[in-house]
């Protein structure tokens, strides 16, 4: 979530007793594991959609500790799998319906630390710093968080809008053990205190992993070994998740404090994991890019030789095959009136933005702050504009760098991963978000809780819950990403298409025949003059009986380019369905709009193609209009008691949910 910038800030107390932790003990051995079975039973060959969260933080992550939260992955993986789990404030949730797959991500950051701060007995437990940390006793000061005492700050931070400009942080002297005068690297202070309970906690996560991973040939469930990279410089969100194919990983997490650029992160996973010839494989997720105030894409490798350059994009074109397009902190496809945006406005682009309307433009710079609220926001916080600067890199050097397919998770802090349903939020963020007069609040904090929504998803269309079958598709990019939503898009790209392929009984099976799905390139056309071809379809979210759910509304075509001057030019195209009036939605009740569709298909043309210029394409599907979670639960108060949210300009009552398919690349021959 916030790492330490939250709280240095002041927002938690301070002289309060926390919890007694509860942080789960080495559990028993895992009964051996059956074979890795050849197919599961239920295997399509062309293929389903699986849904996942690949976005889960418990206990174990230093943020979600400071905010109550005591459920361990072993929780969030009970809860993901459809079991009931307590939450902060004599709560309980459970999912309407299980997922698929999962992956818990903690903060790669102070895993150590946070484990021996709150392990009883271990070597650090009883110092000020774990203290402090625990809210046993407050800080010195005033102006530190609990947070920021699992790391020595060596210098006083600069402060911008009352909010510390945050560098790379040290490692504490008396936590860890260590010389706070030495930068922390890899092969340096970790293998210290610190670095031992770091591989401590990650072995423990590795077990959790492998426990709930049905490893049968029912295939119920699947899990994945992972990590969150927070890099968080001066309040700039900068974070990846980490997810590797199966139990062979490195010894231990990297984290930003370790490698406080991206390109050490990608070098790190290239040597230890990629390229160290044990079987090892992993991806690179960029996530919630839209408080990066320009810097989760940025190019800032231009002033290198052009040899160092291609290697770079390269290295990151290996590394990072997908990208977070939705999680609790906002929706990061697109936003309107952005700079040196050609082909006019897109209206759905106003979806679920965190940043305010009238936040400064960096234009062609970066900025700094966008976690804290403040600094400028960029076309480059943003996935569609970051596919459009790929196309212009792979014109400029013949690399594209992002080349992403789409994915969508939750970022929950209180281990529920999957917990997306507009009618059921129960918060993200632990004991601040606990009640819904909390969760309504529209002021009084650097994420207003309001502004959060439940979530996405991603979702994968793979031959089976497997592991192998899942991140291979993942790999080649067959994913999409839902704002929480089940519904299922599809898309793919040819020449040859006929214009009556929906009406056809094969279509799935011509449409990998005689072209590709998203996340791959368009093939060679074969003849002159001709335009791509794309099928569009869309089957909606099925609910459950006890659980509606939306119809269809429409689906859309989104087209990018580079002009001729370098510009970035869009388009948005509707080939599916129609725009439902948001009067279908009656505010008062918030039942559903009892118009739309319940699958929707299109076989559509290109009508401006220039075959002498790349694109890239993805499709956008859209829900019949619904209440957002907050108007829901808005309705619950009297209207003069009424939380400030459910007043805030910035928060609408009526959202449409929706679902983005990875993106189909264009290149001309040559």
């Amino acid at each position: 979530m916030v790492l330490a910038a939250l709280a240095s800030t002041g927002l938690f107390a301070c002289g309060r007793q926390a919890p007694e932790p509860v942080l789960e003990p080495p559990p028993e051995p895992a009964a051996a594991a059956l074979p890795a079975p050849a197919r599961c039973n239920d295997n399509d060959p062309l293929r389903s959609a699986f849904f996942g969260d690949l976005h889960i933080h418990t206990a174990w992550s230093m943020d979600a500790y400071t905010s109550e939260v005591r459920a361990t992955p072993h929780d969030a993986y009970r809860f993901a799998r459809g079991e009931a789990v307590a939450l902060v404030g004599n709560r309980s949730a459970q999912l309407e319906r299980p997922l698929d797959f999962a992956a818990v991500t903690d903060h790669a950051e102070f895993i150590g630390e946070v484990s021996l701060c709150t392990t009883r007995g271990s070597a650090a437990y009883t110092t000020r710093e774990c203290r402090v940390y625990r809210g046993e006793v407050g800080t010195r000061g005033g102006r530190s968080g609990r947070m920021s005492a699992l790391s020595d700050q060596l210098e006083e931070p600069d402060w911008v809008g009352g909010m510390p400009l945050m560098g790379t942080p040290y490692r504490s002297a008396s936590i860890c053990d260590v010389d706070p005068k030495t930068r922390p690297t890899t092969a340096g202070p970790i293998d210290s205190r610190c670095g031992d309970a770091a591989e401590s906690v990650w072995q423990r996560e590795g077990i959790a992993a492998e426990r709930f991973n049905d490893a049968t040939r029912e295939c119920r469930f699947t899990t994945f070994h992972a990590y969150e990279y927070s890099l968080t410089p001066q309040l700039s969100k900068i974070h990846r998740n980490v997810i590797f194919a199966n139990d062979i990983t490195p010894k231990r997490p990297t984290s930003w404090i370790d490698e406080p650029e991206p390109l050490g992160l990608w070098r790190a996973l290239r040597r230890e994991c990629l390229d160290a010839g044990t079987g090892c494989d992993v991806v690179a997720i960029p996530h919630n890019s839209n408080l990066s105030n320009g810097r989760m894409f940025e190019v800032d490798y231009r002033d290198e030789p052009l040899e160092e350059q291609i290697a770079r994009a390269e290295l990151r074109a290996r590394v990072e095959r997908l990208v977070e397009i939705m999680q609790v902190k906002g929706d990061s496809e697109c936003r309107n009136g952005m700079y040196g945006i050609g082909g006019g406005a897109d209206e759905l682009c106003s979806f679920e933005k965190f940043r305010a309307p009238d936040t400064q433009d960096c234009e062609e710079g970066t900025g700094v702050g966008a976690l804290g609220g403040i600094g400028c926001v960029s076309r480059l916080d943003f996935v569609r504009y970051a596919l459009i600067e790929g196309l212009r890199e792979a014109d400029r050097i013949g690399v594209n760098p992002f080349k992403l397919g789409i994915m969508a998770s939750t970022d929950t802090h209180n281990a529920t991963p999957g917990d997306t349903e507009e009618g059921s939020y129960d918060g993200a963020h632990g004991n601040g978000e606990r009640t819904a007069a909390q969760r309504l609040v529209s002021d009084g904090d650097i994420v207003p809780p309001v502004r959060a929504n439940p979530g996405g998803l991603i979702g994968v269309w793979a031959e089976e819950n497997s592991r192998e079958a899942l991140f291979t598709a993942m790999k080649r990019r067959e994913t999409f990403g839902t704002s929480g939503t089940r519904v299922k898009p599809r898309l793919f790209g040819g020449w040859n298409y006929p214009e009556d392929l929906c009406s056809r009984g094969d279509l799935v099976a011509t449409g990998y025949a005689d072209g590709v799905p998203m996340g791959q390139d368009l093939p060679r056309s074969g003849r002159s003059g001709a335009s791509p071809i794309f099928v569009a379809t869309a089957m909606r979210d099925p609910g459950t009986a006890t659980l509606a759910a939306n119809r269809l509304e429409r689906i859309q075509i989104v087209k990018g380019w580079v002009d001729d001057d370098g510009g970035f030019q869009q388009s948005v195209h509707d080939i599916a369905g129609g725009k439902i009036a948001d009067a279908s939605v009656d505010l008062d009740t918030c039942a559903p709009s009892p118009l739309g569709s319940e699958d929707l298909c299109a076989v559509w043309t290109d009508p401006d193609f220039d075959p002498q210029r790349r694109a890239v394409y993805y499709a956008r599907v859209l829900e019949s209009p619904s209440c957002r979670w907050s108007a829901r639960q808005c309705l619950a108060f009297a209207p003069e008691h009424r939380p400030s949210g459910c007043a805030d300009p910035q928060v609408v009552p009526l959202i449409r949910e929706r679902a983005w398919t990875a993106p189909i690349w264009y290149a001309p021959e040559g």
